[in-house]
């Protein structure tokens, strides 16, 4: 069986478009069999990008587990002044962002493959993550808790979980490492949370 977070290269390619429109930017993206949410925009990808800051021109972003790059070129084609990084370990997933980034005429970004933060070379003052749920909880709390030792000081993390898949003992745990820890949206069962670095 194959999973959105790991790599398939025998999954049969179905390329599919889709558009999405974040805060007045229209965005036209491409996705395909064996990366998350190929279908259409999902609920707690939308509600995490309507919920983080919009201060973000000339901030420097990094996109944890970015699939075919929705959250990471949505913050970069609205905030042209910021640098995006966007990183998945599916490689897949990286060849359809790096095309949506040219479909989208961005150049303030930069695609790697990362499994995590292990080819992650600098600091960031914001990281966004959709975090994949089915890796498992390991999984979702080395990104989130990775997160501190790639950001600046006073950086910020947002990402977005469901109730029922985690979200209150990720918060917990959160608490003891970041200077500050902030639901900062619930709905439909799913929470973004804000996690801010002293």
């Amino acid at each position: 069986m194959s999973h959105y977070y790991q790599n398939d290269p025998n999954l049969k390619s179905k390329i599919k478009e889709i558009n999405y429109d974040y805060r007045g930017e229209k965005l036209k993206l491409l996705t395909d069999s064996g990366v998350f949410s190929k279908e259409r925009i999902d609920f707690g990808t939308n509600l995490l990008l309507n919920n983080i800051k919009p201060e973000l021109d000339s901030l420097s972003v990094l996109d944890v587990g970015c699939g075919y790059g929705i959250i990471g070129l949505a913050i970069a084609k609205k905030y042209k002044n910021s640098k995006v990084h966007l990183v998945d370990v599916n490689l897949r997933a990286i060849e359809l962002a790096e095309e949506n980034g040219k479909l989208n005429n961005l150049s303030n970004i930069n695609i790697y493959e990362s499994n995590i933060y292990e080819n992650v070379k600098e600091k960031f003052d914001v990281i966004v993550t959709n975090p994949p749920i089915r890796a498992g909880k390991k999984i979702v709390h080395e990104i989130v808790l990775g997160s501190y030792d790639y950001l600046n000081d006073g950086g910020e993390i947002y990402v977005v979980i469901k109730k029922t898949q985690g979200a209150p003992s990720l918060i917990k745990e959160m608490a003891k490492l970041f200077f500050s820890v902030v639901i900062v949206e619930k709905r439909s069962g799913y929470y973004i949370v804000k996690g801010i670095k002293k």
